[in-house]
């Protein structure tokens, strides 16, 4: 390798029965050259230019149990491998690169498990591609929200009411002064609440608010399509009736459409992450958020959702924590970072955990769904009790204390405790 090349290193989580670092060559060969064996028309000084190489290999304790079954008896051997992949090889297309990381890894004899576990791009891919267009201080410039998270809420039923009840339970929220609303990643545009009908009822009020309080309620509408002009039109509805943000189920509609949209838009993106555990969930296959997350940031997400702690699905916390640090760190610049989104069966009773284990940081948006629209008060005293649960944990008062003179959250409390907040 010369000082004059950039590289991808891509590391690699293997494990097998066989050697580690046997399968780490196959890697690099298969996924660079393709080849051991010299074919005509190919230069020695070709091949050094293209190929892969293994920098480095760490071994691991053995398994005496696979990640995944296989026939051949154990130990089951483990390492991790560093691979670096020249940049002229791939140059900064996105879908070159996650060929590159993915392509036939995942079809190679003799592994019993293998996982993307990090990921260092070279400086041009930070040149190449927009990143966020808002961001953290776009976000919360648009929400006037300082100093505190900012307080979410889903749209439940997750498929959505009519229009007219959509506004009536979104009037609720925002006179509590809740600071952002969101469509379920699941409503888009069915026949009984088409997208651009739930505009047309719902932005009258979040404007007449504006105009009372001089603050505007960021509302994400589910926008997502297949066709990205279709995607553009549900785009320029929501622009053309005053909104500032769309939710797009990211997996649904792929890297392609999502740059076509992130060119030419005027609304701050919130990405849902829906289908990633596919990619994550088995710990010996798939590939870590840290690195997945790359290609989305490039893209130029502005928020990203990543659940949060004590979720009512699969995900552990330490894995919201990984998660979180992830998208805290910068790519290449301090502006690329995304504000990240806790949700999933949130209610205040996680704020406390929450703001220690993300760091004291502020700077996130929590998002609740049924832990606010389905509190004994009703929505607006849900917003209320989220709000006194971050007072609290910020002020480091314990909230059973703070409940004494907080009744929304002593609701809350005595209603979610029990882990019902989804």
């Amino acid at each position: 390798m010369t000082k004059a090349q950039s590289f991808v290193t891509l590391t690699y989580l293997i494990e097998t029965v066989g050697h580690p670092e046997k399968l780490a060559a196959k890697i690099a060969s298969d996924q660079s050259t393709g080849t051991f064996v010299a074919v005509p028309g190919e230069t020695e000084e070709l091949k050094n230019r293209v190929a892969a190489r293994v920098v480095a290999l760490r071994p691991l304790p053995p398994l005496a149990v696979p990640s995944f079954p296989s026939a051949e008896a154990g130990p089951f051997n483990r390492a991790e491998a560093d691979i670096a992949f020249p940049f002229e090889a791939i140059g900064t297309d996105l879908a070159a690169l996650m060929t590159i990381a993915i392509g036939g890894v995942y079809s190679i004899k003799g592994f019993t498990g293998i996982r993307i576990i990090d990921m260092k791009l070279p400086e041009e891919f930070g040149r190449a591609w927009p990143g966020p267009q808002f961001g953290i201080p776009g976000t919360r410039r648009l929400t006037g929200v300082a100093g505190r998270p900012i307080i979410g809420t889903i749209i439940k039923p997750a498929l959505g009411l009519r229009p007219p009840e959509t506004a009536a339970l979104v009037k609720d929220v925002i006179e509590a002064d809740v600071d952002f609303v969101k469509d379920d990643e699941k409503l888009m545009s069915p026949v009984y609440s088409p997208l651009e009908a739930r505009v047309k009822a719902i932005m009258p009020t979040i404007l007449e608010r504006e105009q009372k309080t001089g603050r505007k309620v960021m509302y994400a509408w589910g926008i997502s399509a297949t066709d990205p002009d279709e995607m553009m039109r549900n785009h320029d509805i929501v622009v053309k009736h005053g909104g500032n943000c769309a939710v797009i189920n990211i997996n649904s509609i792929g890297f392609g459409a999502f740059a076509f949209l992130r060119r030419r838009s005027a609304l701050v993106l919130h990405a849902h992450r829906n289908g990633w555990d596919i990619l994550t969930r088995h710990p010996g296959l798939g590939m870590d958020f840290r690195v997945w997350q790359q290609f989305w940031r490039l893209l130029g997400v502005d928020q990203f959702q990543i659940n949060g702690i004590r979720v009512k699905y699969w995900e552990p916390d330490e894995s919201f924590v990984s998660s979180f640090k992830a998208l805290a760190a910068p790519l290449f610049d301090a502006k690329d970072c995304p504000l990240p989104v806790a949700g999933s069966g949130q209610w205040g009773g996680q704020a406390p955990e929450t703001y220690e284990k993300t760091g004291r940081t502020l700077d996130l948006m929590y998002l609740c769904g049924g832990g606010i629209v389905s509190h004994p008060g009703g929505a607006g005293a849900g917003v209320r009790a989220v709000r006194q649960a971050w007072e609290a944990a910020v002020a480091g008062i314990p909230l059973e204390t703070y409940a004494k003179d907080h009744k929304e959250l002593a609701q809350s409390i005595a209603t979610f405790s029990g882990g019902k907040g989804a």
